[in-house]
């Protein structure tokens, strides 16, 4: 008695419920995201043209990563702004230029450029 092979229909997948799968995702995360800035710093590249007049100095900012040097003396990052204003009153423009260690996080210059924020007429420089 001869064996019979029953043969064997190969099922093509359909690809319809995978691309409905793929468009939902696609549409959930467009409309649960968000593309908004949370804050934004005002920063002028060294090789730009935002200079000091002639007659002003421009103020020196040695960050280190415990220590704010503001024109050689030892300053607070939280209270930096204080001292700065009071050099910065008579100017209409002043240009901070900022040097920060090897050793000093991205988060620490973070930290004082968003206490330099609020000084008006100021524009600050990243050395380095």
């Amino acid at each position: 008695m001869p064996l019979r092979y029953s043969s064997r229909r190969t099922r093509r997948i359909s690809m319809t419920s995978l691309i409905d799968v793929i468009f939902l995702l696609l549409l959930f995360f467009m409309l649960t995201s968000t593309f908004t800035k949370f804050a934004e710093l005002p920063l002028v590249s060294a090789g730009q043209g935002a200079t000091a007049p002639a007659d002003q100095a421009p103020v020196f900012i040695r960050l280190g990563s415990d220590t704010v040097l503001l024109n050689g003396a030892a300053a607070d990052i939280q209270t930096i702004a204080e001292p700065l204003s009071a050099l910065v009153q008579d100017a209409p423009r002043t240009v901070l230029i900022t040097t920060a260690g090897s050793e000093v996080t991205s988060q620490r210059l973070v930290d004082l450029l968003v206490a330099l924020a609020p000084i008006s007429g100021v524009a600050v420089q990243v050395l380095r």
